[in-house]
């Protein structure tokens, strides 16, 4: 991952998890994650990403993000670096042909892209959520064998 993207998406995780109202707020958690960069950079990097400021519930102004569903406000005790390191499944369930894999907010689109494009040929195709992957698999495949080969391109599975 190339260090801008790699920032990016460190904004939108921190963006996600924690109350931020200013651009030195963003720059201190930056930095606690070991981002350097200027204030110009981070401007851009906002205005790249379409982060708002809205009002919380207190009245207090915050930064979100422009499509909320994809980033819900999470509260954890984890790093923002063990969050972006972690695949965000939960579970897996079957029912005949189809499969529905449950993961945190936010990951089940990349879930499925990488199901989508691992050329697991007994898979048909998914339809990703926020949290949920629905798939469908090729008539005659054991749920045994789904599992084994999405073990492959989920980790934490």
């Amino acid at each position: 991952m190339k260090v801008k993207d790699e920032r990016l998406e460190m904004i939108k995780m921190l963006i996600s998890s924690k109350e931020l109202g200013n651009q030195r707020d963003v720059m201190e958690e930056l930095k606690k994650e070991g981002f350097k960069l200027t204030q110009a950079t981070l401007s851009r990097d906002l205005k790249q990403l379409k982060v708002a400021k809205a009002a919380t519930m207190s009245g207090k102004y915050i930064y979100v993000l422009p499509n909320e569903t994809m980033y819900h406000r999470v509260h954890t005790t984890n790093s923002v670096r063990e969050m972006l390191a972690m695949s965000g499944f939960y579970s897996i369930n079957f029912s005949g042909n189809m499969g529905v894999i449950k993961t945190r907010p936010g990951y089940a689109g990349s879930i499925a892209y990488n199901i989508d494009n691992s050329g697991i040929t007994e898979i048909l195709g998914t339809i990703a959520g926020d949290d949920a992957v629905f798939f469908v698999m090729r008539e005659g495949t054991q749920k045994e064998h789904i599992m084994h080969l999405l073990r492959e391109i989920i980790p934490d599975m």
